[in-house]
């Protein structure tokens, strides 16, 4: 497959939006989120028809699903995007040398950036929001699954962009099939960074094949330690949110830790996972510990393989440790660096903690939904990265640039 049209124009389409100003930006995001809540009926159509291939019971469902609030919420976000300052140009530090130079190091665009996704039509002005923003065009390349979603949300960028000035080509919906994936992995001389969206597989297929940059967004393996001080009301709060508040997303509880010394609380704690029909893979010392407490129906034991899966679904491990150190070396084994959290009313153990997990984002008593650009005050993202080069966790305005060094002079030459 030939996109190297599509290609070309999208860099075409990067240079041109150099000289479009922050102001009129910002104005074209407000329109966009406009659109989305005008044409909610008809987006709502469209989704269904995705919707109707997939079976309910695919981990990927719920992320698929559109509905009146979630396209209310898209809308909120470019919203959000639009109100915060645009970070190019800004000016990330200055010197001057001995012999006179004037150096700036400036935010400036990455370019052309391919985003690689499955079910996830929000990703779509998510990411085109971001992009505009930054000054990058996005080239998107949408799963099979999410085909429908995904042309109608662009079929309504459309004229929004063209009625602003823009050309259409800032934003691309790819073929959604894989020939198109792989074109866009090859595409040296066109992308500047690939960004993948999805599940471990679709990271590391990309990461594997891709022969231009990518900035790697990985699969979250959740892990929440519920320490020997940890209070009961609390800890049964976080809990419950993170596990059942979105059960698809990558922010979401696989694994409870508990202390042993807190396994008669451990029926109480999870009472309100119980009541909403999370299914439990405990070790033996939890298993006994809830036995006759938890609908049996809905306990199980736990094995090597449940521990280091992304469930997705209303599913979670538990497992039991002797200490902190305990909880610190089963994390490091089996966590993603993505999100972990520690419930504990012990000021030194929630220090340690936090500065001893190596994940993007680490919580002290606080649930790990929290990990999303929106949450952290980023306006939108367009993926968590779990790397340690060049962005990490929620990626928003400020991860999408890169910079460069302007360099002022009055006539200087270089002697030696």
């Amino acid at each position: 497959m030939d996109l190297t049209p599509l290609f070309q124009a999208a860099q075409q389409a990067s240079r041109e939006l150099a000289a479009f100003g922050p102001a009129a930006t910002d104005a074209l995001l407000r329109d966009l989120a406009t659109a989305i809540v005008a044409e909610t009926d008809f987006l709502l159509v469209e989704n269904a028809r995705d919707l109707a291939l997939m079976p309910e019971t695919n981990p990927n469902h719920d992320r698929l699903r559109l509905t009146a609030e979630r396209l209310q919420g898209m809308a909120d976000d470019l919203r959000n995007v639009a109100a915060l300052p645009s970070p190019l140009g800004q000016v990330i530090s200055e010197t001057e040398r001995p012999n006179g130079l004037q150096l700036r190091k400036v935010r400036v665009p990455l370019g052309v950036v391919g985003i690689v996704y499955e079910a996830r039509p929000n990703v779509t002005f998510d990411s085109l929001a971001l992009c505009l923003k930054t000054g990058n065009t996005c080239l998107l390349k949408g799963g099979s699954d999410a085909a429908f979603s995904n042309a109608a949300l662009l079929f309504v960028a459309r004229p929004v962009l063209v009625r602003h000035g823009l050309n259409p080509a800032v934003a691309t919906l790819l073929p959604p099939d894989r020939a198109a994936t792989a074109a866009l992995l090859a595409a040296v001389g066109y992308v500047d960074v690939l960004i993948p969206r999805g599940s471990q597989s679709l990271i590391n297929y990309v990461r594997e094949k891709a022969r231009v940059p990518v900035i790697e967004t990985g699969a979250g393996v959740v892990h929440t330690f519920f320490d020997e001080t940890g209070d009961l009301e609390t800890g049964a709060a976080i809990i419950h949110n993170a596990k059942t508040r979105r059960v698809s997303v990558c922010n979401s509880l696989d694994c409870l830790l508990i202390h042993e010394s807190r396994l008669t609380d451990l029926p109480k704690l999870l009472v309100p996972v119980a009541a909403a029909g999370v299914q439990l893979f405990a070790d033996a010392s939890a298993r006994k510990a809830l036995t006759g407490h938890y609908p049996a129906e809905l306990l199980a034991p736990a094995t090597e393989a449940h521990f280091g899966t992304e469930f997705l679904s209303l599913r979670m491990a538990v497992k039991t440790v002797a200490s902190l150190t305990e909880a610190l070396d089963h994390i490091a084994q089996f966590g993603s660096k993505h999100s972990e959290a520690i419930i504990s009313e012990d000021a030194e153990h929630l220090e340690t903690f936090l500065n001893a997990v190596d994940a993007a984002a680490v919580y002290a008593n606080a649930s790990t939904a929290f990990t999303d650009g929106a949450q952290f005050g980023l306006g939108a993202e367009i993926g968590i990265s779990t790397q340690k080069l060049h962005a990490r966790g929620p990626m928003g305005l400020e991860e999408l640039t890169s910079y460069k060094w302007q360099v002022r002079g009055s006539g200087q030459v270089r002697n030696s």
